[in-house]
Parts: C-alpha cells; structure tokens; sequence
C-alpha cells in the first residue's frame, strides 16, 4: 500500500506517541503544525500555525491530530471538521501491537494505540482515540469524537455517543449507552445508562 505524507497537527505529548508508530512504520511525516515553533523530540520541522496546512494541496497529503484530550473537549472536533470542510482526508494510525478483528469498523482519522483489543463487530467513529491497552468487546459501537482513555475495558453490545470522554481505567458493563459528551470519571465502574452531557464517577458510577 501506498501512503501519502503526513502532517501532524500538534506537538504535546498525544503527538510524541503518534509520531513514534508513524517513524516505525516508516511513515513520511513532513513536519507539525502547532501556534508557534517548539522543540520536537523527534526533529520534525515547524510548518507554522493550523492554517498553514492550506498551503498544500488536499490530494497529495494526509492529517493527523496529535492533540489529545483529558476530558470532553471539541477541540479535536473542530480541527477534525474544519480541515474536512477544506477538502483534506485524515489517516488512521494503528499501532502494530493492537489487536483489531477482521469485523472491525473504523472511521476516518482513528487513533488505536498499542496493547489495544478490539473484538468481533464493533465500530469506531471518526477522529475517535482507543488508546493505550484498552479493551473494547463485540458489537459496541463507539462514536465520532471520543476518546477512550487507557486501560479502559468496555464489553460487549455497549454504545458510546459522540464526544465522550472514558477516563483511565474504567469499566463498562454489558448493554448499556452513554449519551453524547458525557465524561466518565478514572476507575469508574459503569452499571447503568448515563445520559447525554452528564459526568459519571465512583464505584458504581453515578451522575454529578
């Protein structure tokens, strides 16, 4: 397969992380963009602020957000919508060492980390992260936008909407739906649906 060049929207440490599997999969990164010049672990070159990337042509070069997320945030949202409105395509990064099901979906612009398990049907959205060691098991369905922290462990037949935040290490149970930009707390153990823009924490998880 052929890949085109890619430029790398950010430079923190989300995109330290992409930028390590995109080099061992010898990728063709042709620099960062971010608000001003800052020093790369990794010596790519500064291509100047977001809308420099209007300066090539949207056939011949793929994105790539480097921003992460600690919480909801549209941040990824807007540049993800903003840049497709411009005609540009965004390329999936999936680490080697994630283990992905032939019935798996992805959408444009996804992020799969090392360690990850993604098991038999399950769909992932656009401009969605599953990152390091998260498990997701059959027949979810994971929406656009979201970030699925690590260590994270969602069974089966579960739906997460649009823009969610899952923090670190929680648990999802079997069945049951999280509303569009609900943000679940690290460590929380999700029992029961939790509706849209709330946030959920503790053991069992309940709304705040």
């Amino acid at each position: 397969m052929t890949y085109k060049p890619i430029i790398l929207i950010g430079n923190g440490g989300h995109a330290s992380v992409l930028t390590e599997i995109l080099l061992t999969q010898s990728r063709t990164i042709l620099g960062y963009t971010a608000p001003s010049q800052e020093n790369n672990n990794f010596g790519l070159r500064y291509i100047g602020p977001d809308i420099a990337i209007q300066n090539y042509n949207p056939n011949e070069i793929e994105l790539i957000i480097g921003i992460g997320s600690v919480n909801v945030s549209t941040t990824r949202k807007s540049l993800f919508e903003s840049m497709k409105n411009l005609g540009f395509h965004f390329s999936n990064v999936i680490h080697d060492k994630s283990i992905l099901s032939p019935s798996v979906t992805l959408g444009e612009g996804v992020q799969i980390m090392a360690g990850s398990i993604i098991q038999t049907n399950v769909r992932v959205g656009n401009n969605t992260i599953i990152n390091t060691g998260a498990s997701i098991d059959h027949d979810s369905d994971i929406g656009e936008h979201v970030h699925i922290a690590p260590r994270v462990t969602i069974s089966g037949g579960v739906k997460i909407d649009n823009g969610c935040h899952v923090g670190t290490g929680a648990t999802l149970i079997h069945g049951i739906t999280i509303g569009n930009d609900c943000l679940i707390g690290a460590g929380a153990v999700v029992i029961h649906n939790i509706d849209a823009g709330k946030r959920a924490i503790g053991v069992p998880a309940k709304e705040v």
